[in-house]
This record gives structure tokens, C-alpha cells and sequence, in this order.
């Protein structure tokens, strides 16, 4: 047992396994998570508690960087029963609101449940006399209870980084009572909306009878004591500076040029940058650009739309039936619209380095965020960090919760066609005059709410429910 003083519980570790000269070595994972939470971890003598990513791997704990890091094994049928199956085919499309049909199979559960305690364990075992230890994310949403249970003397904080659903549809889930009290187990649960905070209280309130006031939920003990519970919102950012620093290097900007060059330099790029994912959008977007297309609106000589796509989940069936519908739009739209010189969608089914997706947005004249239903979508953020030029139009979704911040942007609902092909003709025409207002104004809140003020102020309402508690 160690004496960490600060606990992260994560789905996976910050850093990836990779071959290099045929060793195995660590590499630290890209994300804003690990960006926001490293400070923290190296001046606490931190410790990360998380899957190392590959099935059948059984590792001591190891230090990496300045940091304690604590892998939890996971069989092949547990990575396809607990994560894929409970969290990815159950939670998933349950939490954004049944975009897909969620699948209930007991033995998902049983699994989850078996997986959550792992975690909690691992956690337990490491965590010093009351520490700090705040767990991340839907996978996880039993192991606050758990570790309440075995560690009380903990200081216990959630965020939940996807959204939480409407009482109608939580309703559904046959083990929605056990998710709630595992949640309650924390002192601090965050989410990345007011609504979403809003919903967990009305679903505490409907199925636990839990007396709720204003942030505060009053959690009763068996022996007649209660403990007080804080569920509000956090909504998350990036790495702001990153982004912005990245935009201004000179070999960026080249390759921005040189994209639009290798796109025959259109009037207009169109950008959409996601994980291939049915919350996204994607067909919604395409639909509306092919519909631009064939009402003449648009023309594959002045816009081109680049969608990048990055692959995601490859085996679950509902990604699997997505990505042949989305590359079927795609060569469907392609091939009544281009010519030899031009091309409607370029689209790729990759992921890329932070150094390209920055060259990308510093090409693109319109970023479109189509998300059916997103807990906030950091790319619409890192795109508007990017933008130093103070250029550039956002087409975002009022169904994201980057929306809520970013009140400048040009702000849409997916799931009408006509309204979506209007402001994407607006993005287009819009002067450059109003396209700096906008930007400037959106800019100003993505640097002034980073993902340092977010950890920071999530982690000092956990600091002063620890104080509350003691």
C-alpha cells in the first residue's frame, strides 16, 4: 500500500503502450484530461488508477513521469462485456438520449459491476489517510459508492464527461437504482451541463425519495445520519494556450496552405472533425451539403467540405452498420458531384496529430459541429482557440455543451435540414467584419475557462466538501 494523497480513477492510464526498436515503452496519452491534471498529480505525489489498454496485461504499479501509476487488469471478456457491451452498447446510447437503442444484458451488468469493484480496490489500496481521490466518467459510476464503503475517511469526487438523460429515458435502465447510489457515494459529482445536473437530482429525487435543494443532495445512512452531496455543473475545456501557440508557428501555417492548395483552392472549406459515432451528426451534415449541392446553392468549384472521421469502437455493431452508411454518402455525394479537378468530400477515416488538426482549422473558413447530442465537444473549443486570426465561422449544435458557452457562434439544430443548409450558406457569406466580432467574443471565453480553471474549480468545491465533512 502507498500513501498518494491525490487518486485519479480513470477508464485507462495516461499513457500508451508502444513498440519502439522492438522494446516496449510508455508514451504519455494526448488528451486534456492528462494535460489538466499533470500539475496537480506532481505536486501531490499523485497516483492514476486505470486500465493499461490491452486485454490480458497483469502489471505492478509503476512510476511514470513524476507519477505513481496503477494498471487494473481486464480479461478479453471483461473488455467485451464491461466495456464494450455495458458502457459503450448500454450507457452510451442511453445517456444520449437513445439516439441508438441501448442493449440491457445481465451479464454486461454483472460485469460492470465486478469491473467497478476492481477499480475501486485499486483505488482503496493506494489512496493515503484522507486523500483526495476523484474518479472519471460513465464507466466508472459504481466505484464511488464502493470506495465510500471500504475507505470512508476518503474525500470522493465524480465527473461525469458524457451527458446525463432526461428522467423519461434514465427511467429505462433496469439497474438505475444501484447507478444512482454508486454516484451518491462521492462528495462533489460534476457534469458538463446545468441540465445535466438538473436531470441526475430529478431521477435521485424520483427513484431514492433523497430530499434535493439547489446543488445539495442529503444522502440518509442506515443509522439515521445524512451526509451531504454537491451535483452541479463543470462545464470542461482545453488546453487553450496549446492551441493558440500551435496556430501561430510558421510550419502550421505553411501547412495550412498547403492543404488548401492540395484541395485545388476552393472559395471555401467546410470542416467537420469527429469520432465516427452516431451522436455526431455526420449524416445529418452530409445530407445537408449534398442537398446544397444538387439545389445548386453551392458549387463543388468554390466549397469543399474535408470530414475527418476518426475511427472509434470497431467492434460494436452500431459503429460497424455507421461507417458503411456514412462512406456510402460519401461516395454516393462524391460521384454525381465531382469533377476531374475538384472534390465534394474529402473525407478520412483517421486519426491525426494535434500539429494537423491545428493546420486543419487554420484552413477551414467554416467548422461545423453537427453533434446530435454531445456533453460539450472540445473540438468546437479547440477550433476557436486556434483561430488567433480571429476568422472563421462556427455552425455548432444547441444539443452540445460547448453551445452554452459559445453564444457567438452560428447555432443550429441537426436535425433540421433546411435550417442547417441556411447557416451554411451563412457561414459561408459572412463578411469578415462579423466573423471577427463572433470569434473575438468566443475567444475570450475559451481563454479566460481552460481545462486548468476547470480542474481547479471542480477541485476546490471537492476540497471545501472534504472540509464541510471532517
Amino acid at each position: 500500500m502507498t500513501n498518494a494523497q491525490f487518486v485519479v480513477v480513470a477508464n485507462r492510464l495516461p499513457v500508451d503502450r508502444q513498440s519502439v526498436d522492438e522494446q516496449e515503452v510508455w508514451r504519455r496519452s494526448p488528451g486534456g484530461l492528462v494535460t489538466a491534471l499533470e500539475p496537480v498529480m506532481r505536486a501531490t505525489d499523485g497516483a492514476w488508477v486505470g486500465w493499461a489498454g490491452q486485454a490480458g496485461l497483469d502489471l505492478e504499479p509503476f512510476e511514470f513521469e513524476g507519477t505513481l501509476l496503477v494498471p487494473v487488469p481486464l480479461s478479453a471478456d471483461e473488455v467485451e462485456s464491461y466495456y464494450e457491451g455495458m458502457s459503450n452498447d448500454t450507457f452510451w446510447p442511453l445517456y444520449h438520449d437513445v439516439i441508438a437503442a441501448p442493449r440491457y444484458r445481465r451479464v454486461w451488468w454483472d460485469a460492470y459491476v465486478r469491473v467497478n469493484r476492481r477499480f475501486a480496490e485499486a483505488a482503496a489500496s493506494v489512496a493515503g489517510q484522507g486523500a483526495t481521490v476523484w474518479v472519471q466518467d460513465y464507466q466508472l459510476q459504481l466505484v464511488p459508492a464502493m470506495l465510500r464503503q471500504a475507505r470512508p475517511d476518503l474525500t470522493i469526487g465524480y465527473f461525469h464527461h458524457i451527458p446525463f438523460p432526461a428522467y423519461g429515458l434514465y427511467s429505462q435502465l433496469p439497474w438505475r437504482k444501484q447507478v444512482l447510489e454508486g454516484l451518491l457515494g462521492a462528495d462533489v459529482i460534476g457534469f458538463q451541463r446545468v441540465a445535466d445536473a438538473s436531470n441526475f437530482a430529478r431521477a435521485v429525487r424520483r427513484q431514492l425519495r433523497y430530499q434535493t435543494k439547489a446543488s445539495g443532495i442529503t444522502v440518509p445512512y442506515p443509522d439515521g445520519t445524512t451526509r451531504n452531496a454537491l451535483a452541479k455543473a463543470f462545464p470542461i475545456s482545453i488546453d487553450t494556450s496549446s492551441y493558440a501557440e500551435l496556430a501561430q508557428r510558421d510550419d502550421i501555417r505553411a501547412r495550412a496552405a498547403e492543404i488548401r492548395e492540395s484541395l485545388g483552392n476552393p472559395r471555401k472549406i467546410l470542416l467537420g472533425v469527429d469520432r465516427l459515432d452516431y451522436t455526431k451528426g455526420i449524416r445529418h451534415r452530409l445530407k445537408a451539403f449534398g442537398e446544397l449541392l444538387e439545389d445548386g446553392r453551392v458549387g463543388v468549384e468554390d466549397v469543399t467540405l474535408v470530414q475527418v472521421a476518426s475511427p472509434s469502437r470497431e467492434r460494436v455493431e452500431a459503429y460497424v452498420q455507421l461507417r458503411g452508411e456514412i462512406e456510402s454518402m460519401v461516395g454516393r455525394i462524391n460521384g454525381d458531384y465531382d469533377t476531374v479537378g475538384h472534390t465534394a468530400i474529402r473525407y478520412l477515416h483517421q486519426a491525426y496529430p494535434r500539429e494537423e488538426m491545428v493546420a486543419l482549422f487554420l484552413a477551414a473558413d467554416v467548422m461545423l459541429v453537427t453533434a446530435l447530442r454531445d456533453g460539450m465537444n472540445l473540438v468546437a473549443k479547440e477550433y476557436v482557440a486556434a483561430r488567433t486570426d480571429n476568422r472563421g465561422v462556427l455552425v455548432l449544435s444547441e444539443f452540445t455543451g460547448a453551445s452554452d458557452e459559445l453564444t457567438s457562434s452560428v447555432r443550429i439544430n441537426p436535425h433540421d435540414i433546411d435550417g442547417l443548409k441556411d447557416a451554411i450558406v451563412r457561414a459561408i457569406d459572412m463578411t469578415p467584419g462579423e466573423q471577427g466580432r463572433r470569434m473575438r467574443a468566443m475567444r475570450r471565453k475559451v481563454l479566460v475557462n481552460d481545462v486548468a480553471a476547470w480542474s481547479k474549480s471542480f477541485l476546490e468545491a471537492l476540497e471545501q466538501a472534504g472540509r464541510s465533512a471532517s
